[in-house]
């Protein structure tokens, strides 16, 4: 009888392993749907993401073209000269252009030594390898994303403790902030 109690409740952390992310994916999916249809009081649900994916794929491919960069130059020089502003948009501006733009940051996965005495080992993203303006020669800039959350640190350390891994950075990202449980797997 405690067997087949044992085999139940096991199944049921099967199933909830299963179900738990499914539902909350639909549901942030479902909800993101009903806030964007909501801000532009859409009749038919869905429509508002339609437009809003269109109006960013449409500036993306205006982006491309000279007289839009140029604008975008000039707006980025105003918005620049705003004390707050500058801090917000900067700092927005870089960490999308660090995932989705021409210049990637987390593309360079490593691993580093952080305490040679119990080999603890961390793994990061180098996000500066040239540190010569600051007089640090020998030292890059590492990031390490936390787990199960939306922030990290980033530390200026040896380049001789910094070992490249061999796993692209979409994988070594999602190992990290999983907190190892996801392994390096690309699905």
């Amino acid at each position: 009888m405690q067997n087949f109690f044992r085999k139940i409740l096991r199944y049921f952390f099967s199933g909830t392993l299963f179900i738990v992310p499914l539902v909350a994916t639909i549901y942030f999916i479902v909800t993101s749907f009903r806030w964007l249809d909501g801000l532009l009081q859409l009749p038919y649900p869905g429509i508002g993401v339609a437009i809003i994916l269109s109006a960013i794929t449409i500036f993306g491919y205006l982006t491309s073209s000279f007289a839009f960069k140029t604008f975008s130059d000039w707006f980025d020089h105003v918005v620049n000269k705003i004390p707050l502003v500058k801090l917000i948009y900067s700092s927005v501006k870089d960490l999308l252009a660090a995932f989705v733009g021409e210049k990637k940051k987390f593309n360079k996965p490593v691993i580093v030594q952080i305490n040679k005495e119990n080999n603890l080992n961390r793994i990061g993203f180098i996000t500066q390898s040239d540190l010569s303006e600051l007089g640090l020669n020998d030292m890059v800039v590492v990031y390490f994303p936390q787990s199960y959350a939306v922030a990290g640190d980033h530390f200026l350390v040896p380049k001789d403790a910094v070992k490249p891994l061999n796993v692209s950075g979409p994988a070594a990202m999602k190992f990290i902030i999983s907190g190892g449980v996801s392994g390096f797997s690309e699905g």
